[in-house]
């Protein structure tokens, strides 16, 4: 145990978060649960180490603190020692608990697998914390804890599983400091936001409901997306030390190379990266200045390096605890750092709002069924071009084009406030693709070909332009299908054989 002398002092807010937590312990019945939300980086695990700390002091009773993986164990027991808890870790090398523990920490399979042999008792427990409590697989075990008082905490009191919201398994929520707050008080640093709107409407949503690898690794490892990345890092925080947050480990294998092959300093680590490696990768990003880590699935949690200067979220999600995850690896903040650069290039901020906005918590926890249907809306509206699904096989053909998608409807409304006939709608889309064509094609014939392989697409713009502009013959949009056809293969045999006009395609 070590002195008090070397206990972390803790902050106003912190304090004032904890004797809130003890009143609800004192004054609710035994079993009750509640949740407690605190943004990352706000020193969640220094509160509920206090937490246990001052409950095994007041009770005589024993801590029980579930974690969700090995690293935040070990990093849990080490604040808990460091705030004067003598406790044990339930691992697979243990074969019962201490009884000199006043406090035990333990994975969750772990745990089920403990109690299930009976060589874990939990009638002794009084109270149970649960780290990162919008896991759900947490709830299975709670039934164990017969006498004991529940406390969850997260930064996101939204659950991962919205068919199991989190006001089912808590009575209620208590909330800490906002971002905003934290940010003002000198506890955060503060966000500076680049957001790069890029279209996606070629992701693919999976059963849980963010997108899929297969469908962000098909977008993100395009030349057109590696090209945007490296051009936003050499632009906005180029020296910075930056992590780049990838949906797919192919991914950020390209984007390690390509920035590699830029002559920038960055290392890959994924979560099948072998311990010792991953060490030294860390340990490599923690000295050398202006080191970059492209990483997928292995740093949004259990993870603390404050000289971080740049996140870069090269992936688009719906999940608004790992938005802010990913975004808090940035936040910690230093005497020599005041600020941090947030460079978004899937659409997260339009989705999610910005990170130091403040969000009605509160409403969230009791009405995670309405918050839920926000965030679909924004998910499937995130931009007005984005109703329309191109293929993957044909986005596939247009590997060097970034935006791909065309909107009737706003360019429409452009040309009319500029006083504009309708018509100039079609020729601005004509150009769009001749380009498209021209850029992905080394020869005239090949972006011929691509521009005959662009015929659903074409067919579907026309067919929201004769809607638009109530001329909706079969006849004229028919003939207006094959002047569109005609007028763009045209278009693309004179810019191919104009090096001027080529030079301003570019």
């Amino acid at each position: 145990m070590k002195a008090a002398s070397a206990v972390k002092k803790l902050y106003p807010y912190q304090e004032r978060d904890i004797n809130i937590l003890f009143e609800k312990i004192a004054t609710l019945p035994q079993h009750s649960r509640i949740l407690y939300q605190l943004p990352t980086g706000g020193g969640k695990t220094v509160v509920f180490s206090e937490i246990a700390k001052r409950f095994i002091e007041t009770s005589g009773s024993k801590v029980m603190i579930l974690t969700h993986r090995a690293e935040l164990c070990r990093q849990t027991a080490i604040t808990l020692k460091n705030s004067g808890v003598q406790n044990a870790i339930i691992n697979s090398k243990s074969k019962k608990a201490d009884p000199k523990s006043d406090c035990y920490v333990a994975m969750i399979e772990t745990l089920k697998n403990r109690i299930k042999s009976k060589k874990i008792q939990t009638q002794n427990i009084g109270l149970v914390i649960i780290d990162e409590a919008h896991h759900n697989s947490f709830r299975k075990l709670l039934g164990n804890f017969k006498n004991a008082f529940v406390i969850g905490v997260t930064a996101t009191p939204f659950s991962s599983d919205v068919s199991v919201p989190m006001n089912v398994h808590y009575n209620e929520l208590v909330t800490g400091e906002n971002i905003q707050s934290l940010i003002d008080g000198g506890f955060l640093a503060k966000p500076m936001s680049h957001a790069y709107e890029v279209e996606l409407n070629t992701l693919k949503t999976g059963i849980h409901g963010d997108y899929t690898v297969s469908s962000s690794n098909e977008l993100y490892s395009s030349p057109a997306m590696l090209k945007l990345l490296l051009e936003a890092y050499e632009s906005k925080v180029k020296g910075s030390k930056t992590l780049i947050f990838n949906n797919g480990i192919d991914t950020s294998l390209k984007v390690a190379e390509f920035f590699s092959d830029a002559g920038i300093p960055i290392k890959h680590l994924d979560n099948h990266t072998p311990n010792e490696e991953r060490k030294e990768i860390l340990k490599w990003f923690k000295k050398t200045k202006g080191a970059v880590l492209t990483s997928v699935s292995i740093l949004t949690t259990g993870f603390d390096e404050p000289t971080v200067q740049a996140v870069i979220l090269n992936r688009a999600t719906t999940s608004v605890t790992l938005y802010h995850q990913m975004i808090g690896r940035g936040a910690r903040r230093l005497a020599s750092k005041n600020n941090f650069t947030i460079i978004d290039i899937g659409n997260n901020i339009q989705r999610f709002g910005q990170w130091h906005e403040p969000v009605d918590w509160k409403f969230v926890f009791e009405n995670p069924a309405d918050y839920a249907a926000q965030l679909q809306y924004h998910t499937s509206s995130g931009s007005a071009v984005q109703s329309h699904a191109i293929s993957a096989e044909l986005r596939a053909r247009f590997p060097n084009t970034l935006e791909m998608a065309f909107d009737i409807e706003g360019n429409l409304q452009d040309v009319a406030a500029h006083h504009l006939k309708p018509k100039r709608v079609i020729q601005f889309s004509i150009r769009q693709q001749a380009l498209m064509c021209l850029e992905n094609a080394e020869t005239l014939s090949e972006a011929l070909a691509l521009a005959e392989a662009l015929a659903p697409e074409i067919e579907w713009r026309v067919k929201q332009y004769v809607k638009a502009i109530d001329k909706a013959s079969k006849n004229y949009k028919d003939w207006l299908i094959e002047d569109y056809n005609d007028r763009l293969q045209r278009l693309i045999k004179k810019l191919f054989h104009s090096p001027v006009l080529q030079k301003v395609a570019g």
